[in-house]
């Protein structure tokens, strides 16, 4: 079973959120999970993980928040 990791970002102001996500992947570790939550959809973040080699799924959750879910590739 996956492990996964949560990390709460909603509220912050940026770049607050995707400082917290880059280094919480920072010591990801194969077969992790990290589960972000957010209040808007980070975009820029997309590009970034792509190019650092992790797959993402966004979810938009019925409260309107954002859960994604990144792992290595």
């Amino acid at each position: 079973m996956e492990e996964q990791i949560d990390i709460d970002v909603c509220g912050l102001e940026p770049p607050e959120p995707m400082e917290r996500v880059l280094e919480a992947l920072s010591s990801l570790q194969p077969g992790q999970c990290l589960r972000m939550l957010i209040d808007r959809e980070p975009r820029p973040l997309y590009g970034i993980l792509e190019r650092n080699h992790f797959s993402y799924e966004p979810h938009l959750r019925p409260d309107y928040l954002y859960e994604i879910y990144i792992r290595h590739k």
